[in-house]
């Protein structure tokens, strides 16, 4: 099924407004959201539909838009795009998976690049570790870090290049 079609109206229309009113300021990293969340702030961003979709999908939309803080290690389309044929589509149809899946991205507290560069390891919200490693970049498992610091009103996005699954 087209990842495109599962798009609920509201996700579309909280895009728009919100590129129309951050100017897609957020692709550019180590950026303010102005008072944004984390899910306006990566929908703002525009490279994120897919995990906007699987957010919503796994109704984390409502815990990613509390309070906080999180850091989110957050997978852009492209990332997603990568992985094997039909496992987006495996995970979008079983929410128990879709959930420790999309957990295993999130970190409690805010953790800056300045942070994350002393860590070797955090314990995800899912419950299990990822590695960090800062050696030829920084590393989240085997995914690149490629946008750091774009900060939310509820925590920070750090930007990867691919989709790392838990154990």
């Amino acid at each position: 099924m087209d990842i495109r079609k599962r798009f609920t109206g509201a996700i579309l229309a909280v895009a728009v407004a919100a590129v129309i009113a951050v100017g897609g300021l957020a692709t550019t990293g180590h950026s303010m959201s102005h008072g944004k969340d984390i899910v306006d702030t990566a929908v703002a961003a525009g490279n994120f539909k897919t995990l906007a979709t699987a957010l919503t999908e796994a109704g984390l939309v409502d815990t990613l838009k509390g309070p906080g803080p999180f850091t989110v290690f957050a997978p852009t389309d492209e990332a997603f795009a990568k992985l094997p044929a039909g496992t987006l589509d495996a995970l979008l149809k079983d929410k128990a998976k879709l959930v420790a899946v999309l957990t295993y991205h999130v970190v409690a507290g805010k953790v800056m690049a300045a942070d994350v560069v002393k860590l070797t390891s955090a314990k995800t919200v899912e419950g299990q570790d990822v590695k960090i490693s800062t050696m030829g970049g920084v590393k989240v498992n085997d995914a690149n870090v490629i946008k750091t610091d774009i900060v939310a009103s509820n925590g920070v996005i750090h930007v990867i290049d691919k989709v790392i699954l838990p154990n």
